[in-house]
């Protein structure tokens, strides 16, 4: 899994990206807040997958690939996580 293995790994990450863009595009901006919460079980498979991923191959480079793509999936869910909470916060009854 050399220069093939690595040119995969970059094909699939692009068009990740590219489709993660556009799905994200067609949202509305009022759903983007209430769509957090599921959208950190996806980022919580793509933690599951980076690992994955950068614990079959031997190359040094697509480790670093994948370990970028870990620190990612999880500044996505700490992040979302973050805002779900301060959500959260607002719709609960304020004691005097």
């Amino acid at each position: 899994m050399e220069l093939n293995g690595l040119v995969t790994l970059i094909v699939v990450f692009t068009l990740a990206s590219f489709v993660g863009k556009e799905l994200i595009g067609k949202v509305p901006t009022m759903l983007h807040t209430p769509l957090t919460s599921g959208a950190n079980a996806v980022s919580g498979i793509t933690v599951i997958g980076a690992l994955i991923a950068t614990g079959m191959v031997s190359s040094p480079i697509t480790k670093w690939i994948g370990f970028a793509a870990l620190i990612f999936a999880m500044i996505n869910v700490v992040g979302g996580y973050m805002v779900t909470d301060r959500m959260l916060e607002m719709f609960k009854k304020k004691e005097d």
